[in-house]
C-alpha cells in the first residue's frame, strides 16, 4: 500500500517516514491508542471532546506493516479563534527511546503552519511541548475537568488561547 509521506526535518535513513492517515490505518491507529492509555482514557475531558467527530488529519509510522506511533489534529474553536487539538499521540512501547514522539509533533506543527489556524492546543506535559515552542494557555477554557497547568498552546496565527473550547 502507498502512503503519503512528508518531509518534517532533515532525512533520517533509519527512522520510518512519517506518514498522512489513511482510513485503512484506522484500526491499527485504534489498537495503538488502546495499548497506550487502556480504556481510562475514556474518563478524560480530551477524549470527551474529541468524541463524535472526526480529525482535521493523523499521521502515522509504520515499521514492518504495523502503525508504531500515530498522533491526530482534531479542529477546535477556543472563544472566537480555530485551532487545533493535538492528540492523542501515541508510540510503541518498543520504540518510544527513539523520537519517533517528537517526530509526529512536528508534523502536526510543520501542518497547522501551512494552514489557516490560530494555533495547536493540547493538554500534556509542559516539560516535553516546550522544545516545540508550547507555552501554557491558563485562559483556554475545556468543557470538564483538566488541570489547567497542562492546558498549552503553540501560537500560530493568534497568539493566545482564550474562551471556552469546542469541536469547530
Amino acid at each position: 500500500m502507498s502512503h503519503a509521506s512528508i518531509q518534517i526535518s532533515a532525512p533520517d535513513p533509519v527512522a520510518e517516514p512519517i506518514d498522512l492517515e489513511t482510513p485503512a490505518d484506522a484500526p491499527g491507529v485504534e489498537a495503538l491508542i488502546m495499548a497506550a492509555f487502556g480504556p481510562g482514557r475514556f474518563a478524560k475531558t480530551a477524549e470527551r471532546l474529541r468524541e463524535g467527530t472526526r480529525p482535521a488529519v493523523g499521521f502515522v509510522a509504520h515499521r514492518q506493516g504495523r502503525i508504531v506511533g500515530s498522533v491526530r489534529l482534531w479542529p477546535v474553536v477556543i472563544g472566537a479563534t480555530p485551532g487545533l487539538f493535538l492528540g492523542p499521540i501515541a508510540v510503541e512501547a518498543a520504540v518510544r527511546s527513539e523520537g519517533l514522539g517528537a517526530r509526529l509533533v512536528q508534523a502536526c506543527v510543520d501542518h497547522a503552519r501551512m494552514t489557516a489556524t490560530g494555533g495547536i492546543l493540547l493538554v500534556g506535559d509542559r516539560a516535553y511541548f516546550e522544545r516545540f515552542g508550547f507555552v501554557a494557555a491558563p485562559d483556554a477554557r475545556l468543557p470538564g475537568p483538566v488541570d489547567q497547568r497542562r492546558v498549552l498552546w503553540l501560537a500560530v496565527g493568534n497568539e493566545t488561547a482564550v474562551g471556552g473550547v469546542r469541536i469547530g
